[in-house]
């Protein structure tokens, strides 16, 4: 492991002696949702990944050094902080460089995962292409993954983006979009969110996942894209959605809000709205993917 890289002692031993791990991120903690939801979320996702017999490895940067394996003090003291970063992969050395603390994205945490040699990560939903005339609003998780050898479980990409382009850069990029238990890409929390979208391939167990994961990786691929729907009972309707969504983009115009701030922007506002029903079942998809990577790892390690 390189150097620079803090890796926590648990985390350090078990990619020593081939054990499973499961990198989680950090940006869901400081900015993707309030508190103490998004402590208790943090929490509930490394329970759930030790219950489905790998070692957790929040990232993050603290204080300029990039760190695989959050304590519960760091965890709660990111939690709680109000000057925590942003940070995607472009923006690592910045916040080393100038002793920055930042939560890090998907394409972040992936670097930094493969860095500590963890393969397999779980985050809520991707980044992707942007709705609107914008040709080049592309979030840097999808360059990520087709650069770097991770296994990224998600709910599909979120629902505010523009998905079908989404997927055919994941296409051009040559990531695969594997569906676990669908042949639809899922729609982050949003149910029947318009015309199914197909996925590369489908897969029915954690086994079959590490198959192809470990295959493309063989073959020369980067990262692969493992998504699982958000469960009936918790997943919003997409008609009420979409009249959320463009309530909170016409108040993300009005208060010229742009670049990096417009996600978690348009997240909070469309969880005001909707009473809470958005951030329940992005808790809820962010803790089933993180036992589902847990199991992936397990079977890549087997």
């Amino acid at each position: 492991m390189p150097e620079w890289l803090r890796v926590a002692d648990e985390v350090r031993a078990a990619v020593a002696a081939g054990r499973p791990v499961v990198a989680l991120e950090s940006t869901l903690i400081a900015h993707g949702l309030p508190w103490p939801v998004n402590l208790e979320t943090a929490r509930e996702s490394e329970a759930e990944v030790r219950a489905g017999g790998a070692v957790p490895a929040t990232i993050a940067v603290l204080d300029g050094v990039p760190t695989v394996g959050l304590s519960g003090a760091q965890l709660e003291r990111l939690a709680q902080a109000a000057d925590v970063c942003k940070a995607g992969r472009r923006d690592l050395a910045a916040a080393v460089a100038l002793k920055q603390t930042a939560a890090t994205t998907v394409s972040a945490t992936m670097a930094l995962a493969h860095a500590a040699g963890v393969r397999v990560f779980a985050t809520g939903g991707l980044g992707g292409a942007h709705r609107g005339d914008e040709a080049f609003d592309i979030s840097a998780d999808l360059t990520e993954l087709s650069r770097t050898a991770v296994l990224v479980v998600c709910a599909g990409a979120k629902s505010i983006l523009h998905l079908p382009r989404t997927l055919e850069i994941l296409e051009t990029l040559g990531v695969p979009v594997v569906g676990y238990r669908t042949d639809a890409f899922p729609t982050f929390y949003v149910r029947d969110h318009g015309p199914p979208l197909p996925v590369s391939a489908r897969v029915d167990s954690a086994e079959q996942a590490a198959a192809l994961f470990t295959a493309h990786v063989r073959m020369g691929g980067a990262g692969v894209v493992l998504c699982q729907p958000c469960r009936v009972g918790v997943a919003v309707p997409a008609a009420e959605f979409a009249a959320w969504l463009a309530e909170a983009e016409f108040a993300a115009e009005a208060a010229g809000v742009t670049g990096a701030r417009v996600t978690p922007f348009l997240l909070a506002r469309i969880a005001e709205l909707s009473g809470g029903q958005t951030l329940a079942a992005n808790r809820a998809l962010i803790v089933a993917n993180a036992r589902l990577a847990a199991e992936v790892a397990a079977e890549l390690r087997a």
